[in-house]
């Protein structure tokens, strides 16, 4: 499981704009926690090969796998794969999550219910029951 962070430590993680934003905005502390899950998700042994980023957007954070390049004639940039996609209802006030297809086209998760608490899918992802996230 991934830290807790405080209100202190959100607010050094997420843009500040955020916190004085009239706009319903994700709350700072879930992003932190998507933040944190990326961090602790992949050993420290094997970050030269592959990393995890949360991008976030106003109203959705994806998780993204980084990956390092492998073959000299492709470049020296990491290939970006998104892994999954938590949206931010601001009607709701609460989280969905979506999985993304072969062809690019995101679709919603359906083994789990829009939730006010991002732990929950953060779990869901990480548990990967439908092998659909990590393959």
């Amino acid at each position: 499981m991934w830290p807790p962070l405080d209100g202190r430590r959100a607010r050094q993680r997420v843009w500040p704009e955020w916190f004085d934003s009239d706009v319903a905005a994700p709350p700072p502390l879930d992003i932190a926690a998507v933040i944190a899950y990326c961090e602790q998700r992949v050993p420290p042994h094997a970050l030269y090969q592959v990393r995890m980023e949360a991008v976030v957007d106003r109203h959705a954070v994806t998780l993204v796998e980084r990956r390092a390049p492998w073959r000299p004639e492709f470049g020296p940039e990491w290939t970006r794969s998104p892994v999954a996609r938590l949206r931010w209802s601001v009607s709701g006030r609460e989280w969905t999550l979506f999985w993304r297809d072969r062809n690019h086209r995101w679709h919603r998760y359906k083994y789990t219910a829009p939730t006010t608490e991002i732990a929950r899918l953060l779990e869901e992802i990480d548990r990967d029951p439908t092998g659909i996230f990590w393959g």
